[in-house]
């Protein structure tokens, strides 16, 4: 299902702040003679999942640079608190009936994955959806790998930090990791900035378990692939090459 022959719309939205702590500026990164949050944008627009696709940003520049490649842009506050605050900003200025964050900093973005978000909200029991993937070895103990796990509809049940489930029997032990796609219903969306902070929420610093522990269910899905954040100066060197090979197999 692409976004031509759905009864619904989907708006992707793309926060985007220039202030990073390990790799500054990186936003406007040059991937191939285009800065990095242009590329995220097109490769979600390429996806097929949504009807526009937006950027809302702390920066003038950034307005700049996304504005001159096509895509409409929103200057937020700078002091606003997380990426979805920023999508909220976005949803109240438009009208779409679903929004997808998406990462600003994954411009190999999985288009598979996007498309599965965008479609879960065929069904209108969905509030909001998000995607996981198998957890890789090693990432058991690392806590920047969220985890996750499902009940029988594969809603969410809890995110964590932590391993979860404890591999007491090991041999069912398949952990999921959670990717920081979100979709959301847009008065879903907006709901969810007048809700109080929970404690699950402050202690794992985990956003989404606010959803959870008001009753908002969170549908999840399975991700094509695994997600490529760019945080260091080795990532964006790994993004580079792979977008080059993706040209040159395009090319050939």
């Amino acid at each position: 299902m692409t976004a031509a022959n759905r009864n619904y719309s989907v708006i992707g939205v793309v926060p985007a702040r220039m202030a990073s702590v390990r790799l500054p500026g990186k936003m406007l990164a040059d991937l191939g003679g285009e800065p990095l949050v242009v590329v995220t944008a097109r490769s979600a627009l390429q996806s097929g999942a949504f009807d526009e696709v937006m950027v809302a940003t702390d920066s003038e520049k950034i307005k700049e640079a996304v504005e001159k490649a096509g895509f409409k842009a929103f200057l937020t506050d700078p002091q606003l608190p997380s990426g979805t605050v920023r999508v909220a900003e976005v949803a109240r200025l438009t009208n779409a009936d679903v929004y997808v964050n998406i990462q600003g900093d994954e411009p190999l973005i999985d288009g598979e994955g996007l498309r599965r978000v965008a479609e879960a909200f065929a069904d209108d029991k969905v509030k909001m959806a998000t995607l996981w993937f198998p957890l890789q070895p090693g990432d058991e103990t690392n806590p920047n790998a969220v985890k996750l796990v499902v009940d029988a509809n594969d809603d969410a049940l809890y995110f964590s930090r932590s391993i979860i489930p404890f591999p007491r029997n090991s041999e069912l032990f398949a952990p999921r990791k959670h990717l920081g796609v979100y979709g959301y219903r847009r008065e879903t969306l907006l709901q969810l900035l007048d809700l109080p902070a929970c404690d699950i929420e402050k202690t794992e610093s985990l956003e989404q378990l606010r959803a959870l522990y008001h009753g908002i269910k969170i549908r999840v899905l399975p991700a094509a692939r695994d997600s490529v954040g760019v945080d260091t100066l080795t990532d964006l060197e790994h993004v580079r090459e792979e977008l080059a090979k993706r040209r040159s197999n395009a090319e050939n």
